[in-house]
């Protein structure tokens, strides 16, 4: 069965595989006629920093192959689900790996699906610290799982994952893989942890301060910035919920998780005070996000890995996916990434992946992951595919994904397109060709929405059509291209640079975020009868540092093609559905000419 669209609003593609292990050294002659035993243990792991530290309870499913035995030991595969999921979201994949001969430990994590103690955000002293403890279990060490969640009922150790034995006694190998949520606790393991052997995060972050509350202009380094963003006001809403309603579920087990903010680290309440009113998060919350955020301990980073990024997510875009294989790249990490279409913001999408009935005769990532594991994993002579994938939407196909696919021996790829801002409405390719003018508009007060959009995390959820995104007069600025003469298919983040006169933020801006100008740059594709349409709901929220000077708006990555006889359209808006934005009404003006450009990453043309 598909997954449901209320799983995948929040984050929730679910696929880290890391454990494979019996509860029993040796199969017995029922469990031998069967492909794999499922057993259901509880883990007692020790959590937090030092001074801070508390017991909590996880609750996992272990999944051991019929032919795994003391003689013959198979290496494992660590799991888990995405915001507001549990372990049974990864029963598709906990079968598929222990019948491909895994040892698999697929759990809930920490605050959600029966396991213990609040939601930390994947930190790596809670969650990380936590997963050390997972691999510990796998590697054989006693004392970590039990059969009942009081922990008075020890379960034997398991003895049949394969043991490396480079960094300790307890050290098998195994890899992690999941989505989501279940992408960024595999980086917190792997920070701490030298046994892990490699990761497959999907559809996860860089920085959760990005994330939740993006600036696409003053980055200091990938996608973390100096200024801070504007919050995603529906995402937020829904993380906030789905965490506090897996608090009161567990509140009979364990009441302490309701007290403070219910089941959320406190940094998580704090930051929603403070930024619905103002629009941002204070510096406490923004250093406790990137706290859990792979951007902040990348350097921990040494086991390879393959980076799944979606399309379609405006939770996490392909921005994120970018600022992590730059990161790791530098620093000579071996890692490779692929963009699939599938994410937080739609549907599955056939031929790619499925958790639920996972194929990889039929679905391209599906098969990708199958192969990084079974290389790194399993020692087997398969390619771990090309150093960048990305889907194109426009190439039909039946079955696997992978004819829709084009591959490429590096990244970024193709060539830069530039556009000039011309006249009060024009893209233009020749500079010289601009011309002068100024476009204004104003930008709403206490942050109020300014059009119709797509609301991104409820969408499917509500079942609602798609809209057509539509600003308010007087609201904007756009420049359209004339009608395009050729398909022209872009692939990457459209960089717009961009010169602005905001006298009202000039004189406020001095006093911090509060008072500076807050814009929303988008590209919109418009067909020949008019239609407007959104590249997957993305869009870049800007808070400018300082009105005074010119600034960069690197947008959300896109793969698209824009169509012969289509038009390519920026818009600069005042206010989003989605984003709350600036504090203050704020006339702004656009003069176009040199130095007002639009940069194109384009492929084959």
């Amino acid at each position: 069965m598909p997954l449901t669209p209320r799983r995948l609003l929040v984050g929730t593609l679910a696929l880290i595989l890391l454990g494979l292990t019996p509860l029993v050294t040796e199969p017995s002659p029922a469990q031998a006629r069967a492909r794999h035993t499922v057993q259901t243990l509880h883990f007692a792991v020790t959590v937090g920093p030092p001074g801070e530290e508390r017991v909590c309870d996880i609750v996992g499913d272990l999944y051991v192959p019929a032919r795994a035995s003391r003689r013959h030991r198979a290496p494992a595969v660590l799991t888990t689900h995405g915001f507001g999921g549990s372990k049974a979201d990864m029963a598709g994949f906990g079968r598929l790996l222990a019948d491909r001969g895994y040892v698999v430990l697929s759990y809930s994590g920490l605050g959600f699906g029966g396991s213990g103690c609040k939601v930390t955000l994947d930190d790596p002293d809670v969650d990380g610290r936590a997963g050390q403890q997972l691999v510990s279990y796998l590697g054989g060490a006693p004392g970590i799982a039990f059969l009942d969640a009081e922990h008075t009922e020890p379960a034997p150790r398991l003895r049949v994952v394969r043991l490396d034995r480079e960094h300790g006694r307890h050290d098998p190998r195994v890899g992690m893989i999941g989505g989501s949520y279940g992408g960024g606790v595999q980086f917190a393991v792997a920070s701490r942890d030298r046994r892990v052997d490699t990761i497959v995060p999907l559809i996860t972050w860089n920085d959760l301060s990005y994330a939740l509350s993006p600036n696409h202009t003053d980055q200091v380094t990938g996608v973390t910035t100096a200024t801070p963003g504007a919050i995603k006001v529906v995402y937020g809403s829904v993380i906030t919920a789905f965490g506090v309603r897996a608090g009161a579920t567990g509140a009979q087990d364990d009441p302490s998780r309701l007290v403070g903010c219910p089941n959320l680290a406190e940094i998580i309440c704090a930051g929603i005070l403070f930024g619905l009113p103002t629009g941002y998060f204070p510096p406490a919350t923004i250093e406790g996000l990137q706290h859990a955020s792979v951007a902040h301990y990348v350097r921990r980073i040494k086991v390879p890995v393959l980076l799944v990024q979606a399309q379609r997510d405006t939770l996490f875009n392909l921005n994120e996916a970018v600022a992590t294989y730059r990161a790791l790249q530098r620093q000579g990490t071996e890692v490779k990434m692929m963009w699939q279409q599938w994410g937080h913001s739609d549907q599955t999408v056939p031929g790619e992946i499925s958790l639920a009935d996972p194929d990889p005769r039929t679905q391209h990532t599906t098969a990708r992951t199958l192969d990084w594991l079974d290389h790194y994993l399993m020692d087997r002579p398969v390619s771990t595919g090309p150093e960048f994938e990305y889907a194109r939407p426009w190439v039909d196909y039946e079955g696997s994904a992978e004819p829709a696919y084009r591959s490429s021996r590096r990244f970024p790829v193709g060539r830069t397109h530039r556009y000039t801002l011309s006249g009060t409405g024009d893209l233009v390719r020749e500079a010289a060709a601009a011309e002068p003018a100024t476009s204004r508009f104003l930008t709403p007060g206490a942050g109020a929405p300014t059009g119709m959009e797509d609301p991104d995390a409820v969408k499917n959820v509500l079942g609602l059509p798609d809209l057509e995104p539509q600003d308010l007069p007087g609201t904007y600025a756009a420049f359209r291209t004339a009608p395009l003469a050729a398909d022209l298919d872009v692939v990457g983040s459209p960089v717009a640079r961009l010169g602005v006169e905001a006298p009202t933020a000039m004189t406020t801006q001095e006093v911090g975020p509060a008072g500076q100008l807050v814009l929303f740059v988008k590209v919109v594709d418009v067909a020949p009868d008019g239609t407007r349409r959104l590249i997957n709901g993305l869009e870049a929220p800007v808070r400018v540092p300082d009105v005074d000077r010119r600034f960069t708006v690197t947008l959300p990555g896109i793969v698209h093609r824009f169509e012969r006889g289509h038009q390519l359209e920026l818009v600069v808006a005042g206010g989003t559905l989605n984003y709350r934005g600036g504090a203050l009404s704020t006339p702004v003006s656009i003069t176009s000419g040199p130095g007002q450009t639009l940069r194109l990453p384009v492929v084959g043309s």
